[in-house]
């Protein structure tokens, strides 16, 4: 992978306060450095609760050293953004706890984790899978949803994270016309998980106006994804205006503006495929004044490296 040096990278005129937008890795790399182990569940319950321990322990270790790989990958190509994995400890809400009290344990080694990506300045944030719906009907699935954020608010906190969106956890709004429910929902959430909770529009239930309202109304950030916005209005261009206004109305909500994540992710077969991308080949021009882009690419590393060299580079 090629690195650029971000001190060589020249100025743009349309960058607001002398930055560069920085440019955030997705939970693993392409080159196979950064990969995790996991465990179906259906494994895990044929297994005694010795075995149970033994196994998870181990993969917990595991997946602890290959996040600190992590780090280190970021620091080598100077990525200053990256985003957990949120299988980064399966079957860690599981009733019989297993998994929960073994995170305990290791709390040491998982807030050396914390304390080193903060000593290198490398923000890590979160995006929990797509079962957590806080607009659902169901009483059980809502109940399902809070405990799996509890889970990875603990972990969080157990890394040493702060509880604000610098450590976000970033989810969709779920079921659709939902949204009085969904600010009711919000407003009763434990504060681990409320300090750290951002939404994100979608293709399909939440247009970018409509996760705005949300919230607005619940007071918690806005991440902006640009593809899911012209995918939902079907538009032709990352520059239309609306894209532009949803990205400034986004920013609004964001009590420290610099902290403002957004999404990338381009089409894989043409503009709206809503299958992402291995590169990324267009990006918004309002994205230049970003602070903070994940880019949602499948060539992960290969993606930022591309969109150094064309993109920042204004190549």
């Amino acid at each position: 992978m090629t690195t650029i040096q971000y001190q060589n990278l020249p100025n743009l005129q349309n960058l607001q306060n002398g930055f560069l937008p920085e440019l955030g890795l997705v939970c693993i790399t392409v080159d196979k450095r950064v990969r995790f182990r996991t465990m179906t569940r259906t494994r895990y319950l044929k297994l005694t609760l010795e075995q149970r321990e033994s196994a998870l322990r181990e993969l917990y270790l595991h997946n602890l050293q290959r996040l600190h790989d992590a780090l280190s990958f970021c620091e080598e190509n100077k990525i200053r953004l990256y985003r957990i994995s949120c299988a980064l400890f399966p079957l860690s809400d599981m009733e019989d706890e297993i998994g929960a009290n073994i995170l305990e344990e290791m709390s040491a080694d998982l807030a050396k984790i914390g304390q080193r990506s903060q000593a290198l300045g490398i923000r890590m944030v979160l995006h929990p899978d797509q079962f957590v719906v806080l607009s659902s009907d169901s009483p059980q699935v809502l109940q399902s949803s809070i405990k799996i954020l509890e889970r990875h608010a603990r972990t969080l906190d157990l890394l040493g994270l702060p509880r604000s969106p610098w450590s976000l956890m970033n989810i969709h709004g779920g079921k659709s016309q939902r949204t009085e429910q969904l600010v009711k929902v919000i407003s009763e959430l434990p504060e681990a998980i409320k300090s750290r909770l951002t939404f994100e529009n979608d293709e399909y239930a939440y247009s970018a106006s409509e996760i705005l309202a949300v919230c607005q109304q619940a007071g918690v950030p806005m991440v902006f994804d640009a593809h899911h916005h012209i995918c939902h209005e079907n538009l032709d261009s990352y520059d239309d205006p609306s894209v532009a206004e949803m990205f400034y109305a986004a920013r609004e909500t964001w009590n420290n503006p610099d902290w403002q994540l957004v999404h990338i992710s381009n089409g894989e077969t043409a503009f709206k495929d809503r299958k992402h991308s291995d590169l990324i080949t267009a990006m918004p021009s309002v994205y230049y004044q970003a602070p903070w882009i994940e880019v949602e690419a499948k060539h992960k590393e290969e993606a930022i490296a591309q969109l150094r060299s064309w993109w920042l580079m204004g190549q």
